[in-house]
């Protein structure tokens, strides 16, 4: 029994490690803009096919994912610059509809370019499992959860040591008001973009050795990282993180001790009772306001 349930968590808190990087990304654009980018899931599917792509063309592990990871923090760039930008004016249901919208571009290219078929990328250390109280751990799992620990710190390290990250969070508190002390925002906004893309892409290039990756990867990722996102409070960084690896927890949870059909279908029902009993998260502080 105590194998078996740390063979199921040990699979939850891998997983859940992508969640968090995915939800990173949410959360970075939507404090900085309020906008709730869908498009974040297609950047995680970007990190793991692009990376594949160069593997074959010839490039070695570590640089086709450093490339691969470059290149999809450029087309954040560009969805933002082409895609966001010009519809600075919408309205919030609006602007998903776009950021859906610019999902549904971007799959679409990665179809007509690469195909249907599964990609994947050879374990960064080697397929050898290693042995904990009987229950087996992927290496590669290591290095999905040491990466994903390692950019929280750098996070940390970014928003709360350098002018560029702490001009992010003022631009999260009051976007107002840091204009009126000449943070420029938009440029904000236009790095946001940029730094989730780049995070999305970190976690679909450390999953693909676990899990196949292909151009539809990104929708379920995508809509679980929203989940963890929410689960977390849409505040800060340790937040969301936690908010991911609770999800990838109850998910390997219920599909080990009841069904993997149904998978899939935790993320919406946490989401659901998050939003009728805690709307602010888990972890996200109580808001009131005098009227």
């Amino acid at each position: 029994m105590t194998a078996e349930f740390l063979q199921f968590l040990f699979s939850g808190i891998t997983v859940g490690a992508a969640y968090a990087l995915a939800a990173l990304g949410f959360t970075i654009i939507y404090n900085t803009s309020g906008v709730i980018n869908f498009a974040q899931g297609e950047f995680i599917m970007l990190g793991g096919m692009l990376s594949a792509a160069l593997l074959a063309f010839g490039l070695p592990l570590y640089l086709a994912i450093a490339v691969a990871v470059v290149a999809t923090g450029v087309v954040g760039l560009i969805v933002e610059k082409l895609v966001i930008e010009p519809a600075k004016n919408t309205d919030v249901i609006g602007l998903i509809i776009i950021t859906i919208g610019a999902s549904l571009a971007i799959r679409g290219c990665v179809q007509v370019w690469m195909g249907k078929g599964n990609r994947t990328l050879p374990s960064f250390s080697g397929d050898a499992p290693l042995k904990i109280f009987d229950a087996s751990l992927l290496p590669q799992s290591l290095w999905v959860l040491g990466v994903a620990f390692v950019i929280v710190l750098l996070l940390g390290w970014f928003f709360g040591k350098t002018v560029m990250g702490k001009s992010m969070l003022a631009t999260s508190y009051n976007k107002l008001a840091a204009q009126l002390m000449g943070i420029n925002t938009k440029f904000i906004l236009f790095l946001s973009f940029g730094l989730s893309a780049i995070l999305g892409a970190i976690g679909g290039a450390i999953l693909a050795p676990i899990t196949f990756t292909s151009y539809d990867v990104g929708i379920m990722l995508g809509l679980k990282g929203f989940v963890a996102a929410v689960l977390g409070g849409m505040g800060s960084g340790a937040a969301v993180v936690a908010g991911g690896l609770l999800l990838g927890i109850a998910e390997a949870m219920a599909a080990g001790y009841i069904s993997s059909s149904y998978k899939d279908a935790v993320p919406f029902l946490l989401i659901l009772l998050i939003l009728f009993f805690r709307p602010n998260g888990l972890f996200g502080a109580k808001s009131s306001e005098r009227v």
